[in-house]
């Protein structure tokens, strides 16, 4: 069902607003108790309590990174099924994220010096790395892409590289400083760590914005783009940086996550149609949404114990997952 710019425009003032609420609530409840009054002060004023530090230190670092991670994975899985033209890719399906886990375990084993940009430098090059592998394989049978290929040779190639990172892990004796980085959480993250992160991230997804219209042609037919001049070469080449840039970051924040650029875009597309030029930005708002209440209930769920917030994502998106498999990838959109 179309809908025009106005309806959008309204679809997306409201969703950010619901973002708001939701950041704001994940402030509030946690562990320590806190109040909306402590909130407030901690993000308004430079009053200095031991409450409102750990609220500016600890709290709101880990909010602004699950509003990152998840804008930026929802994102590259959009991207992801726009180029492929398959409903089922994911950054974690296509072994971006296992590439990306690799390359970290390799660099904290050969370099660890290694400063934190130096480790998400190697992030993104294990995501290449892993999206060529699966692609490559994916498309070596005549016929080119197929939806069940490409998730086979993902599930495959996926394996194969968190087996190299579980190896290099116990081979190096450092399968604990591994484990902490690949666990997915984003407990202990800091303004330092975000401070190398976001720009990656923001200057993607602001990117991929730019060449929503031409994802969308290109989701429909490469021969219509073809006739329209696009040059879809250039045009892939482009997106598929940006979907590296989104998860070799996302990775190096805050580990493996998988199923939320599969789950995402297919809301958003029930949401706002298939014009990606509306889907991005939805997505990178619904995604923020979705992975700051992941991590506000993974908080709260047996406070002061932390749930793995990958263990809420999953009992959400494997049935989401299986579901799109048993309806042909024809669900939500």
């Amino acid at each position: 069902m179309p809908f025009n710019h106005v309806s959008f425009s309204l679809k997306l003032i409201l969703s950010l607003v619901m973002l708001f609420i939701v950041f704001f609530v994940s402030l509030v409840f946690g562990a320590a108790d806190t109040d909306v009054k402590e909130v407030w002060l901690a993000l308004t004023t430079t009053v200095k309590t031991d409450t409102i530090v750990m609220l500016r230190e600890i709290r709101l670092p880990r909010i602004v990174a699950a509003v990152l991670v998840g804008a930026g994975l929802s994102v590259a899985g959009a991207i992801m099924q726009g180029i492929t033209r398959n409903p089922l890719a994911d950054p974690s399906i296509l072994g971006l994220t296992a590439g990306a886990n690799a390359a970290l375990a390799l660099t904290i084993a050969l370099i660890p010096s290694a400063n934190y940009f130096a480790i998400m430098i190697a992030c993104f090059i294990g995501a290449g790395i892993g999206t060529i592998i699966v692609i490559g394989i994916g498309s070596a049978k005549k016929g080119g892409f197929s939806p069940l290929r490409i998730v086979l040779a993902g599930a495959a190639v996926s394996a194969f590289l968190y087996a190299i990172a579980d190896g290099i892990g116990l081979y190096f004796k450092i399968s604990k400083d591994v484990s902490m980085w690949s666990a997915g959480g984003i407990i202990g993250t800091t303004w330092s760590q975000l401070q190398v992160i976001a720009p990656f991230v923001i200057t993607g997804i602001i990117i991929s914005f730019v060449l929503s219209r031409q994802l969308t042609i290109l989701s429909l037919d490469e021969e219509v783009a073809i006739s329209l001049g696009q040059n879809i070469t250039k045009i892939k080449f482009a997106l598929f940086v940006i979907v590296i840039m989104l998860a070799g970051a996302s990775v190096a924040l805050v580990g493996n996550l998988a199923f939320i650029g599969l789950m995402i875009p297919h809301i958003v597309r029930a949401i706002v149609g298939t014009d990606y030029r509306f889907v991005l930005p939805m997505s990178a708002v619904i995604g923020a949404i979705f992975m700051v209440f992941a991590d506000t209930l993974g908080r709260n769920l047996n406070a002061p114990f932390e749930t793995p917030v990958p263990a809420i994502v999953a009992i959400i998106g494997l049935p989401f997952f299986l579901f799109i498999v048993h309806k042909g990838g024809k669900v939500l959109s």
